[in-house]
């Protein structure tokens, strides 16, 4: 970088000549080097998976970067997860607030513009720094599936499928090929699973993969056995043989 670059690199307040900011970017790079993280919306519910390592001697039986924000909620993060950790300690108070005040639960979409406003606001005050993570939010209201992305830069975005962390552009690929829209749960699964494989190093096994489930006839956020994600791994194996080389 030029030495003349160098102040808008260190300011987060300060556009650069070329209309950056630098800091937002860096945030950005943050979320691709984090491991992958993938969300699927179909006509039974959500699927949310994320990859996760466990050191060898890491006790892991709980998920790291799936967090439920709500009963009807879930999030996958992918970034650097204490800063994950925040929003979602955010969006479990608005959440509840939110039923306190209308005695309704909260949209989707209403917890992905409050996050998204917030991440917004720290790119643009002096002394903070923006949020290093990006949020794939899934949900359930009404019967209704709703699937959202929020990224460092307040940006929030619907989608069908999305993958975020690394190697996620190639798996988006994958995803717009395979996606479609009559998709079942288990279906959905299969493909979250094999979306994951893609972008991972780890070809064989299930122990780097965490998943979680919100039914559309329940609505309710349920984390997804060690058992079943076998189940869903060696379907996508058969589904998707040419993915995993």
């Amino acid at each position: 970088m030029l030495p003349a670059q160098q102040g808008y690199d260190r300011a987060i307040t300060v556009f650069s000549p070329d209309g950056r900011l630098y800091q937002v970017e860096y945030a950005i790079e943050t979320v691709r080097r984090g491991a992958i993280a993938v969300g699927v919306k179909c006509k039974e519910g959500i699927v949310i998976a994320v990859e996760e390592k466990p050191r060898k001697l890491q006790i892991s039986e709980s998920a790291q970067k799936i967090f439920q924000i709500d009963d009807h909620v879930g999030v996958a993060a992918a970034g650097y997860i204490p800063d994950a950790r925040s929003q979602v300690d955010n969006a479990r108070f608005f959440s509840q607030s939110n039923k306190l005040i209308y005695d309704e639960p909260v949209e989707v979409e209403t917890i992905a513009k409050h996050l998204a406003d917030q991440c917004q606001q720290f790119t643009q005050y002096a002394g903070v720094r923006p949020f290093g993570v990006a949020l794939i939010l899934g949900g359930v209201i009404k019967g209704k599936p709703q699937l959202f992305l929020t990224d460092p830069s307040g940006t929030y975005i619907s989608y069908d499928a999305i993958a975020i962390g690394s190697g996620s552009d190639h798996v988006t690929d994958f995803l717009e090929k395979t996606y479609t829209e009559g998709l079942s749960l288990d279906d959905a699964s299969v493909l979250a699973s094999a979306a994951i494989y893609l972008a991972s190093e780890d070809k064989e096994g299930t122990d780097h993969i965490r998943m979680a489930q919100i039914k559309s006839d329940t609505g309710m956020f349920e984390i997804v056995s060690k058992d079943q994600i076998i189940q869903y791994a060696n379907a996508s194996k058969e589904k998707y043989p040419h993915e995993k080389n």
